[in-house]
């Protein structure tokens, strides 16, 4: 606690009341205002642009400088010189692993990478075509039927197990929903291939035959689900915090994560990336959409350049671009008419003093849209690969939660709406 304290006087007192200062390790310090109804009023924060719900050892970011660390880790070395399963273990754990403790822990991973068959019953009865965040939510959220009677959330070490089936069944649920999607059968996983490779061969591979995974595609796909691990109190993350303070099953409280993350202003912003770019259409066309872009009354807006958190470079995006080109070249698509839209609009961004001003630089959505987008995901599924590599974060988040004193979440509101009144004659 600081030495410092923060005095509020309320017009129902004389008396100021005194609101401690906690130290936070980097970034703002906080003003502890449980206090405050003591004055008469609560706080309004619309958005919780301004409070702390939380205290937490995970994530920090600093938007001004562009800074992103996961438990003291920059992400730009993690991306260099981790992996994701490592990154999982680091966010849960809160420390890189030994040799043995990533071999105990992928070997964890590994004993759940199955799907039992009711589930493969329930994806089969959407119809053909349905979305597949759709699909996802629903079966992750099955899964409260199936782990529910063995599941002990005030155990650490059940908690740690829901976390290794959380870990190895996304993917593959992931590539299951991608599959029905588009009417084709499942691709069962094959235990020689590692995480990333595994669901790519799920998703486009041929069920029965060898496996063939690019080892570029495959590293660029680890990169995302690195990349998207965690991003700290975002508004999936607090949803699944929120559903976990209840004491609700934890595959319930991810399937309400998965919900929150459906979002276009959240999870679905590198699809709306790949509709701009169909929107744009050709290259000639990119300067009136500069245009319209810079015209306050017009609502058209570009997809995937700048961030609400950072007001300097995604430090994430920095990290994707280069596996960007790396994919691009790899599978000989430069001169993709969407791709080349995408690679001119970066470069206005970054030189046009409009965007740069405005600090308007490309995002991790920008970049992970184009990469798919080259793969050959369908923007349907980028939402659903984006929650794939969250699922680490927020499993680590409300595995913090319950290893700690908590209480339920419960916001006050400012009402503006009737008085008491009579119900007419």
């Amino acid at each position: 606690m600081s030495s410092k304290n923060f005095y509020l006087s309320s017009k129902h007192s004389d008396d100021a009341i005194e609101l401690p200062v906690l130290n936070s390790t980097i970034g703002h310090n906080v003003i502890d205002i449980a206090k405050i109804p003591q004055t008469g009023c609560f706080t309004l924060d619309l958005g919780f642009g301004a409070t702390a719900a939380c205290e937490s050892k995970i994530t920090f970011i600093d938007g001004n400088k562009g800074v992103l660390l996961h438990r003291g880790y920059p992400i730009e070395e993690l991306a260099e010189k981790s992996d994701f399963l490592e990154t999982c273990f680091l966010l849960i754990n809160g420390e890189l692993p030994t040799s043995s403790e990533k071999e105990n822990f992928l070997r964890s991973i590994q004993k759940h990478r199955n799907i039992d068959g009711s589930t493969e019953q329930l994806l089969k009865g959407f119809p053909r075509g349905s979305h597949p965040m759709a699909m996802l939510c629903t079966v992750v959220a099955a899964m409260s039927a199936t782990y529910n009677s063995n599941t002990d959330i005030t155990s650490a070490e059940d908690r740690m197990l829901t976390i290794y089936r959380l870990v190895a069944k996304m993917p593959i649920l992931a590539a299951m929903c991608h599959r029905h999607f588009i009417g084709q059968p499942f691709v069962a996983t094959d235990d020689r291939l590692d995480y990333a490779e595994n669901f790519l061969n799920m998703m486009f591979g041929t069920a029965g035959k060898e496996s063939t995974v690019s080892p570029v595609l495959a590293k660029a796909m680890d990169l995302i689900f690195l990349l998207h691990a965690d991003h700290e109190q975002n508004a999936s993350t607090s949803t699944v915090r929120l559903s976990g303070s209840t004491g609700a099953n934890p595959y319930a409280c991810i399937a309400s994560g998965i919900a929150a993350l459906w979002g276009p202003a959240h999870g679905g912003a590198n699809q709306a990336v790949l509709e701009m770019l169909e929107e744009i259409g050709d290259e000639k066309h990119i300067e009136s959409f500069i245009l319209r872009a810079k015209d306050k009354e017009d609502s058209f807006r570009l997809m995937g350049f700048g961030h609400r958190v950072y007001k300097n470079f995604d430090p994430r995006a920095r990290v994707m671009k280069v596996s960007c080109d790396e994919v691009l070249a790899e599978l000989g698509l430069e001169n993709d008419p969407l791709l080349k839209i995408a690679k001119r609009l970066e470069q206005i961004a970054l030189d046009d003093p409009y965007f740069v001003e405005k600090q308007l630089y490309p995002n991790v959505d920008f970049y992970s849209g184009i990469i798919m987008k080259a793969i050959g995901i369908s923007p349907e599924m980028f939402t659903v690969i984006f929650a794939t590599g969250r699922t680490i974060g927020w499993i680590a988040h409300w595995n913090e939660m319950l290893s700690s004193p908590y209480r339920i979440g419960r916001p006050r509101q400012h009402y503006t709406g009737y008085g008491k009144r009579s119900y007419p004659a």
